[in-house]
């Protein structure tokens, strides 16, 4: 039996195994995909919105070429270079399936391409995120082949008529990249104006000077009716009508659910619309005896980010305090977006 199980191998799960290991705890760290898997999908040389220092593990700074934000190429080599230097043993693409109360501890259900194994340990600590499943349109034509819901590379809509649905951060920031990829870019959100706490503070200018221009088009308060071959309908909210518009590609970024299953399996108790986790938030400690959660997890699925990376620091802090009973470090209030 080890001392620790991670469920997680985000920047927070690496930063407990560092922690764990320097506390010389025997540790199973896994995730059922690879290291950073949540930033791995980030689209290509996106940009953080935090700064260096507030996403930085362990004080172990990160340095990017130019010292400005870190791209999520410069993150993911960040994220290796922990792991090869504090020489973790972290064991990627094994889904924890199970999670079973034992005398002592918990069993742990780990598939391996293929493989079960049962791991027994005192303790486990959920690191799995928030964002585990995209959000999908519920209307017709929605699994059609023109329609994606993952942004990577804005190559894809050169010189193509393209419909993003959203207007949150994601849905800006593709939109701006596929603009400036040579896509005819339009833009529906069921909204009538764009929020600022929920945009990157330098996004927001160039897209309505852009809107402006007349180089994208924004179809405010309206939602997706239908999706076809060559067009989409959209139902406008303050006019009850719906209105046609030819396009050749559609890109939905209207967020993304917390996967809270195992923890809800494991005993945990969720509430509310997010299935938030119930836990101590002076150890992290959940409603189960030496379960924990950390990272975003503990908010489950937001649709107001204000639980994100740099704010998740303390969650460390707290669970090795409790695990090795040390005093707990003061409570620090959260933070929207838009303060950080």
């Amino acid at each position: 039996m080890v001392d620790l199980i991670i469920i997680g191998a985000g920047p927070i799960g690496v930063a407990l195994a560092i922690r764990a290991k320097v506390a010389r705890l025997s540790v199973r760290h896994f995730d059922k995909g690879q290291l950073g898997q949540t930033i791995k999908q980030f689209p290509r040389t996106m940009q953080f919105f935090s700064s260096n220092d507030r996403i930085s593990l362990c004080s172990v700074p990160i340095q990017t070429a130019n010292q400005g934000k870190c791209s999520r190429e410069e993150y993911l080599a960040y994220l290796r270079m922990l792991v090869v230097q504090f020489d973790l043993n972290l064991e990627t693409f094994s889904a924890v399936t199970a999670v079973e109360a034992i005398k002592g501890g918990y069993r742990a259900t780990v598939v391996h391409q293929g493989e079960t194994e049962v791991v027994s340990a005192k303790r486990i600590v959920f690191v799995t995120g928030g964002t585990a499943k995209v959000r999908t349109l519920e209307v017709d034509g929605a699994q059609m082949d023109h329609v994606t819901h993952h942004f990577s590379d804005p190559h894809r809509y050169f010189q193509k008529k393209l419909m993003i649905i959203g207007g949150k951060n994601s849905a800006v920031e593709a939109a701006l990249k596929c603009h400036h990829s040579f896509a005819s870019v339009s833009i529906s959100y069921r909204q009538e104006t764009f929020s600022a706490s929920s945009i990157k503070y330098w996004l927001l200018p160039e897209l309505k000077g852009l809107i402006k221009e007349g180089k994208i088009k924004v179809y405010f308060g309206t939602t997706v009716h239908k999706i076809m071959g060559n067009a989409i309908a959209l139902k406008h909210s303050n006019r009850n009508d719906i209105e046609t518009v030819p396009v050749d590609q559609v890109l939905v970024q209207i967020g993304y659910d917390a996967d809270m299953s195992l923890l809800k399996q494991a005993g945990i108790t969720l509430s509310g619309d997010g299935n938030t986790p119930t836990y101590c938030t002076t150890t992290m400690e959940t409603n189960m005896p030496n379960l924990y959660v950390a990272g975003t997890a503990i908010a489950g699925t937001q649709n107001s980010y204000q639980v994100f990376l740099e704010n998740c620091h303390i969650h460390v802090t707290k669970i090795m305090a409790h695990i090795t009973g040390q005093q707990p470090p003061e409570e620090t209030p959260l933070k929207t977006i838009a303060e950080a």
